[in-house]
């Protein structure tokens, strides 16, 4: 799985037509996108402070935080078609031939553009008859929230064009006529498969969705596709519906602490506070064999404690440990397959995006999914650190001092700051004291202060990228619970 493109593409020349309408697009995307991220964490923190430290709630502040946070998904996902970075699976393409792999990023994006323009309509329509409902804080109609459904399929139409114009167009009517034949295949066999009853599922949801995944379309699309799909050849559904549950699912209360945590993710890698935790559990275990391993096991996990981030969560434990790690023996190569099982080992830990949607799709408490999410993470770990002294059997420790008593003691206080968030974390959220949202909101303040107070490293020239990629991860992964949401609905009235 990866958030990659398949085919290395070169940035149009700026001076070329292309070149001009991508940095338009960006520069109308990526401004709006890090300003909302803002926007949501100073309207969430407003209503913390107003609730618990001036005991005096502000009711309007989730209907505002809910308005914003729709666009952000929105934006997020153009953003996210514009680099590539909407989640795919490219193991089954990356093994073609340069020419065929072309072909399948080509028919990935036809494909993006296609579901797009069948929504662009409908998306409209929901927004035009939401305008009879008012928010009860606020009184502001509901189209100005799901506006930006229509408004984010057509910028993401743009950028799939443009995209395709960069791949060339023997490459693109590839795309097109592929897709062309599959629908003319569909619309001819619909009779047939109306009377197949149930069975036709199998047709849509397994091979169409499992054909589009392999292929390299981006999972939240190849769900979208799929269910349309599905919908316009057998039932006579307005597509709307299929907008509305989009809606429905990406605009959950709950998923606001997705792109908080996504962000409190950079800032701790930012600030410093993921490198101060490393360098104490180095002081510890650093002398030992397999020890860098051990600690970079732990790192994950602390951080991971911290963070929404696996990218953030990677970038701020490699670069301290790796160095030294290389130096006493160990390949890059396996480095980084034990830096990639350890992400993979923290996807339970709180507070996990996985967990957090989990809970806003299936309605499970977010406590009890944190609480339960330890021990999963807690075996892995052990199973890997057995397996990483196994393999550190034939490090070359020469050199290596054990720390003094007086540098741990040391590095424990500077990481006393960064320690204490995760545990604050996890205790808020499970023993009921605040919410998710809450908690996130809570620790982005919490690592600003640490940041620019006690650790004194707070690059402010990083913070606009930081808040534009948090718009595209978000964006990438709301999308997916938004298609994802749209599908169940239409295998359950399937029955």
């Amino acid at each position: 799985m990866t958030t990659g493109a398949v085919v290395e593409q070169v940035p149009a020349e700026p001076g070329t037509l292309v070149g001009g309408i991508e940095r338009v697009l960006a520069y109308i995307v990526e401004v709006p996108a890090a300003l909302l991220v803002l926007a949501e964490i100073g309207v969430l923190l407003a209503g913390v402070i107003a609730r618990y430290v001036l005991q005096s709630p502000l009711v309007w502040s989730d209907e505002l935080a809910s308005l914003l946070f729709l666009w952000l998904a929105m934006l997020g996902s153009v953003i996210a078609l514009q680099r590539g970075e909407h989640m795919r699976l490219t193991a089954v393409v990356s093994g073609m031939s340069p020419v065929w792999r072309a072909r399948m990023e080509a028919l990935a994006l036809c494909a993006v553009a296609i579901f797009l323009l069948l929504i662009v309509a409908p998306a409209w329509d929901y927004a035009d008859d939401e305008w009879f409902i008012e928010t009860p804080a606020l009184g502001i109609q509901n189209t100005f929230r799901a506006a930006a459904l229509p408004a984010g399929a057509v910028l993401m139409i743009l950028n799939a064009i443009t995209r395709l114009l960069r791949l060339g167009l023997k490459d693109a009517l590839f795309g097109v006529v592929s897709l062309a034949v599959i629908a003319a295949v569909l619309h001819w066999t619909a009779p047939i498969l109306r009377e197949a009853g149930n069975l036709n599922l199998i047709l849509f949801f397994v091979a169409l969705l499992g054909a589009g995944v392999l292929l390299s379309v981006p999972i939240g699309f190849a769900f979208g596709l799929a269910t349309l799909a599905y919908l316009a050849t057998l039932t006579r559904t307005p597509l709307t519906v299929v907008v509305s549950r989009m809606d429905e699912g990406m605009s959950s209360l709950i998923l606001l602490a997705v792109p908080l945590f996504v962000f409190l993710g950079a800032l701790i890698e930012m600030t410093g506070m993921a490198r101060a935790m490393v360098a104490f559990l180095a002081s510890m275990l650093g002398h030992v064999k397999g020890g860098l391993s051990y600690v970079l096991l732990g790192g994950m996990y602390l951080v991971s404690g911290i963070s929404g981030s696996k990218a953030a969560d990677m970038a701020a434990i490699a670069p301290v440990l790796f160095p030294e790690m290389i130096k006493r023996g160990s390949h890059e190569g396996e480095l980084v397959s034990l830096l990639a099982a350890s992400g993979a080992m923290s996807e339970t830990i709180p507070p996990s995006l996985v967990l957090i949607t989990i809970g806003s799709v299936t309605g499970v408490s977010i406590a009890a999914l944190f609480t339960g999410g330890m021990l999963p993470a807690v075996v892995l770990a052990i199973a890997l650190a057995f397996i990483a002294r196994y393999r550190a059997r034939t490090e070359d420790m020469r050199g290596v001092k054990r720390a003094s008593g007086k540098t741990m003691l040391r590095t424990f206080l500077i990481a006393l700051p960064a320690l204490a968030l995760p545990f604050l974390i996890r205790a808020a959220v499970i023993e009921g004291i605040a919410t998710a949202t809450e908690v996130s909101t809570i620790g982005i303040a919490y690592s600003v202060i640490a940041g620019l107070f006690i650790y004194r490293q707070f690059d402010w020239r990083r913070i606009y990228p930081m808040l534009v990629e948090t718009a595209a991860l978000s964006g990438a992964i709301l999308l997916i619970i938004g298609t994802a949401t749209g599908m169940a609905w239409a295998l359950t009235q399937s029955g």
